[in-house]
């Protein structure tokens, strides 16, 4: 049993990373050729987010392989369930990948032009969907002994399309945050100015989506048991609001690091919600997958315990590294003049 816990704190804490460091290059992606004014502006978002793109996704490869290793039960029925909703994030992620590496291959507007395309929507498709996916596992999946009772269009309800708009104005903030940081002159200011003003709606779909939450799904209930664990959605709101409170300061980097621990508190807010569940049946509880009725055994966990103490830092030690050497600000003139940037 304490292994399992272990674990679900573990899943938890992989989404949660994988968030807080995606979320700023997607949020990049949604805003590129908005906030760019020409091809050299939107060469410098983009490579704001180049050296470490690839690197964030790391984390959403281990949180997947740590589902199917720890909760291979869960793994399974959740990418049978929620196969259309993944399928389209894959494609997304591919596509937006691909857009990064191909779209200087050819001095053409509309070549680029189609790239860009690419990269707004590989951008903005996994934002909301992952939002939406989360959304359903929140309020429960219809899901029984002879399996799920739905289908793509299904998941697109409106508590799971309200966590896909909080998603993606999380991340959009997130985002134009980022580049206020990475970049100067106009497209820091620009940014900056995107963010402050995304904040407000941020603010109403985060109190929205707190209220709906009360009615749509039973995340409360281990709050209410143990008021302990409110401390961790009170900080969630404290660093939401710390994020204006250093924007409109023009202290975009206390800023930034406020958004990242909205994020990463947001969606422990979530994990506790669910404990012990990973996947709740809408239909009757006995139906749910919890950590203790779809986990690896305990044999099994212990030996992914040894391995993720050994593993898991030098991944971390690794991207502050990647961090650290790409920490400079870009202008339009060191794209320019770089032969390697995008």
């Amino acid at each position: 049993m304490e292994f399992q816990i272990i674990w679900f704190v573990l899943w938890g804490t992989l989404w949660a990373v994988y968030f807080m460091l995606d979320g700023f290059d997607f949020g990049a992606g949604i805003l590129h050729s908005f906030l760019a004014k020409n091809d050299a502006e939107k060469r410098v978002v983009i490579n704001t987010v180049g050296p470490v793109w690839d690197g964030n996704e790391v984390w959403l490869i281990t949180a997947g392989g740590a589902t199917f290793a720890a909760f291979p039960t869960t793994y399974a029925l959740m990418f049978s369930y929620l196969y259309s909703a993944l399928l389209i994030i894959l494609f997304a992620l591919i596509f937006r990948g691909v857009a990064f590496e191909f779209r200087g291959k050819v001095d053409s507007d509309g070549w680029r032009k189609g790239w860009d395309m690419a990269i707004f929507l590989g951008s903005f498709i996994p934002t909301l969907l992952f939002g939406v996916a989360f959304g359903n596992i929140f309020q429960g999946i219809p899901m029984d002994a002879e399996g799920y009772h739905g289908t793509l269009f299904t998941l697109l309800n409106p508590y799971g399309l309200l966590t896909g708009i909080l998603f993606v104005l999380l991340f959009v903030v997130h985002g134009a945050l980022w580049l206020s940081v990475k970049t100067n002159g106009d497209i820091s200011t620009r940014a900056s100015r995107v963010a402050n003003k995304t904040w407000y709606a941020l603010l109403i779909v985060a109190v929205l989506f707190l209220i709906h939450t009360a009615f749509a799904t039973n995340l409360y209930a281990n709050y209410l048991q143990n008021f302990v664990w409110f401390v961790v959605p009170t900080i969630a709101v404290l660093a939401l609001l710390g994020i204006k409170l250093f924007a409109a300061k023009g202290q975009h980097l206390k800023a930034f690091y406020s958004s990242c621990l909205t994020i990463v508190m947001v969606t422990f807010t979530g994990v506790i919600g669910l404990y012990p569940n990973l996947i709740p049946s809408s239909i009757d509880p006995k139906y749910s997958l919890t950590i203790f009725n779809s986990s690896s055994s305990v044999y099994t966990l212990k030996i992914m315990t040894v391995v993720a103490l050994l593993f898991v830092p030098v991944v971390i030690a690794y991207q502050i590294w990647i961090y650290r050497v790409f920490r400079h600000k870009l202008t339009v003139d060191s794209v320019l003049k770089d032969k390697e940037s995008y």
